[in-house]
């Protein structure tokens, strides 16, 4: 068996011919080409490191990749060296080919770079999971008990599970909005992260899409108000809502949110999964 590096190049040009216009025999073409094809077999080149995350709890203090804009840019920041990227596809070239140790990202969307990239895997411990909420402003009690009274409704009526299970199983689900609810002046400014796919991103006809567009969207119907959307990074959105540049927020919001602002009931929950070399 030839082991990689086994060759040296004074080696192989040992295999061509000594004598100018000698002919190689059939016997010595058949043999380098067998070299050639064993050493392209046995991946003679430079590998990957092996995988050194084996468990959620390994991931502080590595270099983590993310996806711009979104969630997991947040809490890689928290946990390590953070190296966000533009798509999943930068993500798991970085992490095959050793620039990143992990990646951090929402359980579907993950899944699914999985299935298309060879020698990655997610580890089997989710290394968080959380409910999703709107962020309002404490002193708005009023717009906080509406937003309630429609998530309460949505919930009850099967929207909120609809498109839930549209998002991340998959499933058919079309919504339809309400035609009995008057409607009212004004609207509500909702702030989301742009690129959180499936929660909140912009889709390929620049129109904000996800998961949370359509639950604002719903809510908003419910309530008989018109929705505006405004596109903010994942760290700004309490702040959005505390200094007044919304009146809603979706996506990650911190542990220590209530000190600044107040949150809805849950719409849904969410699950971060590490990704590593297998």
């Amino acid at each position: 068996m030839i082991a990689c590096g086994a060759m040296k190049n004074e080696q192989l040009s040992n295999l061509s011919i000594r004598r100018s216009g000698a002919k190689p025999s059939g016997r010595f073409v058949s043999f380098a080409f067998a070299v050639v094809l064993l050493l392209t077999l046995t991946g003679c080149r430079d590998k990957p490191p092996p995988n050194i995350v084996h468990a959620p709890e390994e991931v502080s203090g590595r270099v983590i990749g993310a996806i711009e804009g979104s969630p997991s840019v947040v809490l890689a920041e928290e946990l390590g060296v953070s190296k966000p990227f533009s798509s999943g596809s930068e993500l798991m070239y970085h992490l095959t080919s050793g620039t990143l140790d992990c990646v951090i990202m929402e359980n579907s969307v993950a899944s699914e770079l999985v299935a298309e990239t060879s020698g990655v895997r997610i580890l089997n411990q989710p290394l968080l999971e959380y409910d999703l909420h709107f962020a309002v402003a404490k002193e708005n009690a009023e717009l906080l008990e509406a937003v309630n009274s429609a998530l309460a409704a949505l919930r009850d009526n099967g929207t909120l599970n609809g498109l839930r299970d549209m998002y991340f199983s998959g499933k058919k689900y079309v919504y339809i909005p309400p035609e009995d609810v008057e409607k009212r002046p004004g609207s509500l400014s909702l702030a989301v992260p742009t690129d959180s796919p499936p929660y909140s991103y912009i889709n390929v006809n620049g129109e904000y899409a996800g998961l949370d567009i359509d639950v604002a969207r719903a809510v908003c119907d419910y309530l008989g108000v018109d929705l505006e959307i405004t596109g903010f990074d994942a760290r700004e959105l309490v702040t959005s809502v505390w200094f007044g540049k919304a009146d809603l927020a979706l996506g990650w919001l911190p542990i220590d949110v209530e000190d600044k602002v107040a949150i809805s009931d849950s719409y849904a929950n969410a699950v971060l999964v590490v990704i590593v070399r297998r």
